[in-house]
């Protein structure tokens, strides 16, 4: 290839070969002709006039009369179906009963042994049915960061509206001490409270759900309490997606791997403890720990979203 040809001096870079020879003019703006508004909403009227006028349109009265009779029809055929099914279920006290079989005697009988867990729900929950609980958890993610993304608004817009937010808030709850104060009060001790439930869920009723449901009901009272100004010191958006990215990012890595060695019956090296200790039932601890910071996290932001309009 000859470097001084039209075509090496273009790949090259060093001269556009359609430069000044491609006739490029800038566009102007449409402006619409004097009767062409008049002539668009006189279209618009007799469209809605002739088409959508439920009342005169013969076709349109016609699909909604059959549209009620197939809803009619399906919700009978909906009930037919049910009520079949529901003739075919066995007898009460019933011994061939599905829930009579062998899946729920082994949660009954080996649960201790195999999970390490007092609370038996919770060992059927985050060790028997952990795929489960780790898809549900996922739910709560993904719902959150959807609303996050439709609640979105432009950069600018998102800061003036969170400035004038946090204004507004501001002068709205630095006037109720009464509300600060309690708050001040019952906060951490709900907070704690949580902690609590979520730590002891493989020993007592309690969990990681309902032990993050009362911290996210903790965030939100101390948000009513103090505005959004003091809330986002310590939770942004930024902590909410990290925080759910690593406790999720570890249920998944912990279940499969110990999905892995139950399935080819491996040893898998993490001791289950001594029942009925705090350090005890191998991963069910640190998994509740990991579902109660996604739930306390997506109650809350959920909640400031909606409030905020944005986070």
């Amino acid at each position: 290839m000859k470097k001084n040809s039209a075509f090496s001096r273009w790949f090259y870079g060093e001269k556009d070969t359609l430069l000044g020879k491609v006739e490029m003019k800038p566009q102007n703006g449409h402006a619409p002709r004097a009767g062409e508004i008049r002539e668009l909403m006189e279209e618009r009227r007799l469209i809605r006039e002739h088409i959508y006028d439920v009342e005169d349109n013969q076709k349109l009265r016609l699909f909604h009369r059959l549209y009620q009779a197939a809803a009619v029809v399906f919700c009978l055929m909906l009930m037919l179906i049910m009520l079949v099914v529901v003739s075919w279920l066995p007898e009460n006290g019933d011994p061939d009963n599905p829930v009579n079989n062998e899946v729920s005697a082994r949660y009954i009988e080996n649960g201790l042994q195999e999970t390490g867990a007092v609370n038996i729900v919770t060992g059927m929950i985050l060790d028997y049915r952990a795929f489960d609980t780790f898809g549900e958890s996922n739910v709560l993610f993904i719902s959150t960061v959807t609303v996050l993304i439709l609640l979105h608004n432009k950069k600018k817009e998102k800061k003036t509206s969170a400035e004038g937010g946090m204004r507004a808030d501001k002068s709205i709850y630095e006037e109720n001490l009464i509300l600060q104060k309690i708050a001040g009060i019952l906060v951490p001790i709900i907070v704690i409270f949580g902690i609590y439930v979520i730590l002891n869920g493989h020993l007592s009723p309690g969990g990681g759900f309902s032990g993050g449901a009362i911290i996210g009901a903790g965030l939100i009272l101390y948000q009513n309490a103090f505005g959004f100004e003091k809330t986002e010191r310590f939770f942004t958006e930024k902590t909410y997606k990290w925080v759910c990215f690593v406790s999720l990012t570890f249920y998944c890595l912990a279940k499969s791997y110990s999905f892995f060695t139950g399935a080819n019956h491996l040893e898998s090296g993490i001791p289950l403890g001594k029942a009925g200790a705090i350090l005890s039932s191998g991963l069910i601890l640190p998994l509740n720990i990991c579902v109660g910071l996604v739930v306390a996290c997506t109650m809350y932001t959920f909640f400031a979203m909606f409030r905020k309009g944005d986070f």
